[in-house]
């Protein structure tokens, strides 16, 4: 990504408002058994430092402090970080959730045995500054888990409608963290041990696949900037385009939304 320092500023500040837009803790809720099966399968222990990066509304956090790991929550967006400050509290559980950015993490080299991202550190705009912060604050021998949406996945597929009504974005496209070849590139030899899984992701809605767009355009932030960018005459055959792809991976027969969402697992362990 080559750009001037003020447009990055910008694109940071882009950032920041994309996932400040609507209220990403509703869609969150619609992942939550998926992110317990992912961290049921990190086998946290009791008194691990974990780093949950880019924690949302702390899906993944508050299952592993539940486990008794010391736990750290970092993310981007402030109105998340306050609702997962809320929800550790009403769930009595000690976690530390700091807001800040993915790029440059506020914290000490070599600080935590786990450090795990559930569809969260993808979306850094510069995937090798990422990968370089995640494998910085892991000790040595500890672990990175990414659960990263697929490029041919539903969510991938969402993604690359946006190149139908967006201009080109000057970064790297998110669901390259959900190809293989690209996971091992940047990682490299910085890591002993890579394992890679391709799972699924439930997602369950109680209506139909239009509803399922609707709620997206209140609730998503991406969803949300991507309506307030396009032309006002292009809503209608956006919103078809959108609803296409829900219908089209809908699974449900009984008027309710059923989607299988495909993921890439990365477990990597630092040298």
């Amino acid at each position: 990504m080559s750009t001037t320092t003020k447009e990055f500023t910008e694109l940071k500040g882009r950032l920041k408002a994309t996932w400040e837009a609507g209220d990403f803790a509703e869609v969150a809720k619609h992942i939550g058994a998926t992110a317990e099966q992912f961290v049921e399968r990190l086998d946290i222990e009791p008194g691990m430092k974990v780093l949950d990066v880019a924690c949302g509304s702390g899906n993944l956090a508050v299952v592993a402090a539940a486990k008794g790991a010391d736990v750290t929550g970092v993310d981007i967006a402030a109105n998340l970080i306050a609702t997962a400050k809320k929800r550790a509290v009403d769930l009595g559980l000690d976690i530390k959730f700091d807001h800040g950015d993915a790029e440059a993490m506020p914290y000490d080299d070599d600080s935590f045995d786990l450090v795990m991202t559930m569809f969260g550190a993808m979306f850094a705009p510069r995937p090798e500054v990422a990968a370089s912060e995640m494998l910085r604050v892991c000790k040595s021998g500890g672990r990175i888990a990414m659960a990263n949406w697929t490029p041919t996945g539903v969510a991938g597929q969402m993604f690359a409608l946006a190149g139908k009504y967006l201009p080109p974005s000057p970064v790297p496209p998110p669901v390259q963290w959900g190809d293989p070849d690209i996971v091992k590139e940047r990682f490299g030899d910085h890591v002993s041990d890579l394992k890679l899984t391709n799972r699924m992701a439930e997602m369950i809605y109680n209506f139909p696949p239009s509803e399922v767009v609707q709620f997206f355009r209140k609730f998503f932030g991406p969803t949300v900037m991507m309506f307030m960018a396009v032309p006002e005459d292009r809503h209608a055959e956006l919103t078809r385009d959108m609803e296409a792809i829900w219908a089209d991976n809908n699974r449900s027969n009984d008027g309710g939304t059923l989607v299988h969402g495909e993921f890439l697992e990365v477990i990597a362990t630092k040298r």
